[in-house]
């Protein structure tokens, strides 16, 4: 209501009460105050409100964000691997730690369940399946007499199945904010963990024992090697043999993964990763090779321990040198070429100095668990 006409409302009514009782004037001037107040409240109101938009806008010009917690931005999810296998270890074409032969590589199957609970970190629980294979005579070159000549002479072989579970940690050198939606189309990463595994190291037994005697199994079966005890672990060796103390191994054994790779983003709810990396073991036997030949006759009556502990004799004359008979401890006659499968310092059937290592090379795909594919919609 304007001002000029509210003063003249009370222009006439003060007239109008000067002709009245005085309880008429009590009750025209509560009349009075109460249009005044009627009057001036919308423009007051109308002030305030100006103030508080005036106020918000310029706590909006000079707003730069806050960054909040990952939030809902954590997420599930479960993957298939496809790996390969390489062995690093005492049956190995050269003594040098990285050496491996690549044609021995075998396949590997993989479970994952991942989960991401940071901008640049995730932790990954998962079960994998492989083979690790290793052949002194097809992967050492016997014309190479630094090293390979040894080495193809020795004649050991082996494969071992291995049963890994592992728990690993992923540092994304990309950071990711963002939902899963809106994910890094890619970025490299870092890992390194923790496993436990079960492995079994077997070798094929030849066609008979080292004097002609039945083995009891067919030739070329594979035989599990940790109950034979190739190296002495279950005969009562004596105090100068250079096996003396050794203890059976067991089946199973930590290791400790680390590597590095690449994870590509293909779709909203599906990642692609790629990585290679190592699994460093606290054990030296996953080849069922470790320190130093035995005498044959420690073996006592098992022919199939003695004939998996000493196997130069199954090479072709013309690659080995001569043979040489001695009497073992249990008075039985074996011939052996010179350095190996019998008791001595220097005949050293491994190397006890080095652990064990495999190499993992993984393609893995994962999809987001509780997430689903959005789809553009039209009108």
């Amino acid at each position: 209501m304007p001002l000029k006409l509210l003063r003249k409302a009370v222009v006439v009514l003060l007239l109008n009460v000067k002709r009245n009782n005085e309880q008429m004037k009590k009750l025209l001037f509560w009349g009075i105050c109460l249009i005044l107040i009627l009057a001036l409240v919308p423009e007051a109101d109308a002030q305030l409100n100006r103030k508080s938009i005036k106020k918000n806008n310029k706590r909006i010009a000079s707003y730069r964000g806050k960054k909040g917690g990952f939030g809902n931005k954590v997420y599930n999810a479960v993957g298939v691997s496809v790996s390969a296998l390489n062995y690093y270890g005492d049956i190995a074409p050269r003594p040098q730690r990285v050496s491996t032969d690549i044609s021995f590589t075998r396949p590997a199957l993989g479970l994952s369940l991942t989960h991401r609970f940071g901008p640049r970190y995730s932790l990954m629980g998962q079960f994998m399946y492989g083979t690790l294979r290793g052949s002194d005579v097809e992967s050492a070159n016997k014309g190479d007499v630094e090293n390979g000549m040894f080495r193809y002479q020795r004649n050991l072989s082996f494969r071992n199945r291995i049963k890994e579970l592992s728990v690993t940690a992923y540092f994304d050198l990309f950071e990711n904010d963002a939902t899963y939606i809106s994910r890094v189309k890619w970025t490299p990463y870092l890992y390194a963990g923790a496993a436990v595994f079960h492995h079994n190291p077997q070798a094929q037994a030849p066609a008979t024992g080292l004097n002609g005697e039945s083995l009891g199994v067919s030739p070329g079966t594979w035989v599990n090697l940790r109950p034979l005890g190739t190296e002495g672990q279950y005969a009562n060796l004596d105090p100068s043999d250079a096996n003396y103390g050794i203890k059976p191994y067991s089946n199973f054994q930590f290791a400790i993964p680390f590597g590095i790779g690449a994870r590509f983003r293909i779709n909203e709810v599906m990642d692609l990763w790629a990585d290679i990396g190592f699994r460093y073991t606290f054990t030296d036997y996953l080849d069922d090779v470790s320190k130093n030949y035995v005498d044959l006759g420690v073996f006592e009556n098992n022919n199939l321990a003695r004939a998996m502990s000493y196997r130069s004799g199954e090479l072709p004359a013309s690659d080995v040198p001569a043979s040489i008979a001695y009497v073992a401890r249990n008075g039985a006659t074996y011939s052996t070429i010179p350095g190996y499968g019998r008791e001595h310092p220097d005949n050293m059937r491994g190397s006890k100095n080095d652990k064990d290592v495999y190499m993992v090379t993984t393609i893995r795909l994962t999809y987001i668990l509780g997430a689903t594919m959005h789809k553009a919609k039209f009108r």
